[in-house]
């Protein structure tokens, strides 16, 4: 038998080792308050199994989970530890990254005399809507076109599903920095 990597079908549940392995001690029970949670919101997820790696409790599911779904697991786990909810972070889906440009955006900043930084970029997505369901994976790479150019090129990388969702939503997106027009 071969071994792969983690698949889209687990809920992830970021959360420390000490509550994971109080929480796994009754892992059957929890799947089955977890099924009738999730039939209680006509889901058609079932979760098969819970275990626990190095980075928190891994739910593993008959298919891949819908935010509704990763809302209820949420609130199931939080009410068993009602005492540490505050220590348990919100589940989530196994993600990858995709790699974005983002050309128009001048290079030297107008009211100071220096050229753009990485937080100017991280503020410049926050204030525009199109990147509302974007999180950063990193730093923004900037680069300059040419020397004699005042143009960037700006590289991000996001967070994204395997079937780049996030991405999709934002190439060949325009938006405004200034008087200038970007694109992604």
């Amino acid at each position: 038998m071969t071994t792969k990597g983690p698949s889209h079908k687990q809920v992830i549940v970021p959360i420390s080792i000490d509550l994971s392995k109080k929480f796994i001690k009754d892992s059957s029970m929890h799947v089955i308050n977890i099924n009738c949670a999730l039939k209680g919101i006509n889901s058609k997820t079932i979760v098969d199994f819970i275990c626990v790696e190095n980075k928190g409790i891994v739910i593993t599911t008959n298919n891949i989970s819908l935010n509704s779904d990763l809302q209820k697991i949420e609130k199931y786990i939080k009410n068993s530890f009602s005492s540490d909810a505050d220590q348990i972070s919100s589940p989530r889906l196994l993600q990858s990254k995709s790699y974005l440009k983002i050309v128009g955006i001048p290079y030297n900043n107008e009211n100071i005399n220096s050229h753009i930084s990485s937080d100017d970029v991280k503020c410049i997505l926050r204030s525009n809507y199109i990147f509302n369901d974007i999180v950063l994976a990193s730093r923004p790479y900037i680069i300059k076109v040419s020397p004699k150019s005042n143009m960037s090129i700006i590289w991000i990388d996001i967070w994204d599903s395997q079937s780049d969702t996030n991405a999709k939503k934002i190439i060949n997106r325009h938006f405004n920095v200034g008087s200038f027009i970007a694109t992604v």
